[in-house]
C-alpha cells in the first residue's frame, strides 16, 4: 500500500469513527430497572441485542439488583455480572408490576412514585410448584409456601389463593418470605412456591410437581409492564414514548422470530436445554396492546387497604395516554402485518 493510500485510508477510518461517535452522541441515555429476570423481560433483552433501542434513538442501560440476581440463582438461572447493579431504584424507567410499586409507595417514604404505562399481565399466571409429597391443593393447608417479599406478585398470588381456598393466610398457611424459588423447595425449607414461566419450564427436569396453574382463577393484578417515575415522565415524555415503541417492536419480533427468543434466553439466562426453551416460548402470553390494568390497580387498593393507601386514587398510579396514542396511530397494528 502506498503512502498516499495509507493516508486516504486513515482519513476514511477517522471519518467513520467520528460518524459513529456522533451517532452515539445523538442517542438518549436512559437507565432501566428490570426488576428481575423472567419470561416477560425477554423482549427487552432482545431490544438491546438486536439494535431496536438504538434505532429508536435510545442508549439503554438495563440492570437488576444483587437481590434479584440471587433470587434468580435460587431457580437455577445464572445472571451475567454486567446486568447486576446495587442501586437501580433511581432509574427513571422500571420494568415491573404496578401492585408492588403501589405497596412500596404506601409503606416506604423513600420509594419512587411511578405510574404504569403498560401492563403485560393483568391476571396472576403463576403455578404452584411442589414436591410429589403434595398430592392436591388442599394438602397445602398448614404447609409452608414460599414467596418473595410483601406486595409482590407472588405475595398477591399467595393471599388470593388462600382466599380462593377459604383459608386465613395468617392461620392456615406459613408464608415464607425470600423463598420463592426451586432451591428452597429442594432443600426442604418450603413445601411449595409460586413459579413463573422460567421455573415452571425447569421444574420437570428436577422431578418437581406442577400442582396447580393459578391462571384459571383470573386473580386480578397490575402485573409486569413498563412504569415511569412520575416527575421524570412530565419532562421526558418523548423518551418514554421511544422506549415503549421499542418494547412493542421487540415483542412483535419475538413472536415472529423464534431464533431471537432462543438467543436471548441462552445469552442472558443460561438456559440451553431445548425442551425448557420450548416450554418457555409456549408460555408467552404478552398482549399486543397492553393497556394499564386499571382493574389490577383497583384490586391492589382492596388487597392492601390502609389509611396511607386511601390517600391516593387509582388515577395516581397509571397513565394510559402513551398506549392510547400509539394504538390510535396504527403503530401497533402495523407491527403485526
Amino acid at each position: 500500500m502506498s503512502g498516499l493510500s495509507r493516508v486516504v485510508l486513515a482519513v476514511a477510518l477517522a471519518c467513520v469513527s467520528v460518524q459513529h461517535a456522533a451517532a452515539a452522541d445523538r442517542l438518549v441515555t436512559v437507565e432501566v430497572d428490570m426488576g428481575d429476570i423472567s419470561l416477560n423481560k425477554v423482549p427487552y433483552l432482545i431490544a438491546a441485542d438486536t439494535g431496536i433501542y438504538a434505532r429508536n434513538g435510545l442508549y439503554v442501560r438495563q440492570y437488576i439488583t444483587p437481590a434479584a440476581a440471587e433470587n434468580a440463582r435460587r431457580s437455577r438461572v445464572v445472571v451475567p455480572a454486567q446486568m447486576v447493579k446495587e442501586d437501580v431504584a433511581s432509574a427513571p424507567i422500571q420494568l415491573g408490576s404496578g401492585t408492588p410499586m403501589m405497596y412500596r409507595v404506601t409503606h416506604d417514604p423513600r420509594a419512587a412514585h411511578r405510574v404504569v404505562l403498560t401492563t403485560g399481565e393483568n391476571i396472576i399466571r403463576e403455578t404452584i410448584v411442589t414436591t410429589s409429597a403434595i398430592a392436591r391443593p388442599e394438602d397445602l393447608k398448614g404447609k409452608r409456601l414460599g414467596y418473595s417479599v410483601p406486595g409482590t406478585v407472588t405475595h398477591v398470588a399467595e393471599l388470593s389463593f388462600a382466599k380462593q381456598m377459604g383459608w386465613d393466610p395468617n392461620r392456615d398457611l406459613s408464608l415464607v418470605g425470600n423463598a420463592n424459588g426451586i432451591n428452597p423447595l429442594r432443600e426442604g425449607r418450603t413445601d411449595g412456591f409460586f413459579g413463573s414461566a422460567v421455573s415452571v419450564a425447569m421444574a420437570p427436569e428436577m422431578n418437581l410437581k406442577l400442582l396447580i396453574d393459578l391462571t384459571q382463577y383470573r386473580f386480578p393484578v397490575a402485573g409486569s409492564g413498563i412504569m415511569a417515575e412520575r416527575e421524570w415522565l412530565k419532562s421526558n415524555r418523548d423518551t418514554a414514548v421511544k422506549f415503549v415503541k421499542a418494547a412493542f417492536e421487540a415483542i412483535a419480533l419475538m413472536k415472529k422470530d423464534r431464533a431471537a427468543f432462543d438467543a436471548a434466553v441462552v445469552k442472558w439466562m443460561n438456559i440451553t436445554d431445548k425442551a425448557a426453551q420450548d416450554r418457555m416460548y409456549g408460555d408467552i402470553e404478552l398482549p399486543e396492546k397492553p393497556y394499564p390494568s386499571v382493574e389490577g390497580i383497583r384490586h391492589t387498593f382492596v388487597l392492601y387497604d390502609s389509611p396511607e393507601m386511601r390517600k391516593y386514587k387509582p388515577e395516581d398510579f397509571y397513565d394510559s395516554s402513551i398506549m392510547t396514542e400509539l394504538d390510535r396511530s396504527g403503530f401497533i397494528d402495523r407491527l403485526y402485518r
